[in-house]
């Protein structure tokens, strides 16, 4: 029998009362454990089980699963439930980390990570605007990133690897986010990218067999185009997750700071998605939470 700390990342049935419970642990990694009997009215693991409650456990080893013998409940971020958004949010952070998370391996930094945000999220009031909500996701998220060694870059143009100082007075897009470049280029220097690229009218005329066309397809295939464009304003925002803690969200009521941060999540959501080679389900939730809290900008 063994011993660990554990926050439940994921629940599904098993057999007629029992769950099989995923849980993200400092000690091993992550874990699949059955709940004997959980599903029953009576069981003695209560509300043990349920989703981003963390518990200290006792662990029985079995020949193909081992079983959860003892929980006890250390947290369970019961302001989380409150409000549609920050369930949302603490969701979509907890399935990023289920997927970076490594079995049999210590993951200490993950762990801590993940709950630390969590009790961020739990922190915000319970009528927290949309952009602060977005907010803390969004930093969560790129934190997530960061400490699996794939966060955008989103201090130097991806092409030049030049600085790139935000100017949140900037209302025009001047910055492009690349995902196949991995993170934002200034388009000034996109376009002298593509140029340099761009083969020459006499050159194309030369070309004259199958292979020449290929390789001249395979060279348009890695120009970086853009996949969003931001203005000023929303690099400053992209650029501050880095940090350990946000900068207050300032004019919360403002719209515009709504639909800053969806396009900073929705960026970040398809980096994310495209880096760990699956759908994020619970962004699915962010769309329902954005469409309820600001229809007239989806």
């Amino acid at each position: 029998m063994y011993r660990v700390t554990g926050i439940n990342l994921k629940s599904m049935p098993l057999g007629e009362s029992d769950r099989l419970l995923t849980i993200l642990t400092p000690e091993r990694g992550l874990l699949r454990v059955v709940a004997s009997g959980s599903r029953k009215a009576n069981s003695k693991f209560g509300g043990r089980t349920g989703l981003l409650v963390l518990n200290d456990l006792m662990i029985k080893p079995g020949k193909s699963l081992d079983r959860i013998h003892h929980a006890e409940t250390l947290a369970s971020y019961p302001g989380l439930s409150r409000h549609f958004g920050l369930l949302t949010a603490s969701q979509y952070l907890a399935e990023i980390a289920l997927n970076q998370a490594l079995e049999d391996t210590p993951q200490n930094d993950l762990f801590n990570l993940l709950t630390e945000h969590l009790e961020r999220l739990e922190r915000l009031p319970t009528n927290a605007p949309l952009a602060e909500v977005l907010a803390h996701l969004c930093q969560g998220i790129f934190h997530l990133l960061a400490l699996g060694g794939i966060a955008p870059q989103v201090h130097h143009c991806c092409l030049s690897q030049q600085p790139l100082i935000a100017n949140p007075s900037q209302l025009n897009p001047n910055i492009g986010f690349s995902i196949r470049s991995g993170g934002v280029v200034a388009l000034a220097q996109l376009q002298q990218f593509q140029h340099q690229q761009r083969p020459s009218a006499e050159n194309q005329s030369a070309q004259s067999n199958d292979t020449d066309y290929e390789a001249v397809a395979n060279q348009a295939a890695f120009t970086p185009t853009p996949n969003r464009y931001l203005n000023g304003h929303q690099l400053s925002l992209l650029q501050q997750l880095s940090q350990p803690h946000l900068s207050p969200v300032r004019d919360s009521l403002d719209t515009a700071w709504d639909a800053a941060w969806i396009v900073i999540e929705q960026i970040l959501r398809d980096y994310t998605q495209h880096h760990l080679g699956r759908a994020i389900r619970s962004a699915t939730l962010i769309n329902s939470y954005v469409a309820s809290s600001q229809p007239q900008l989806m």
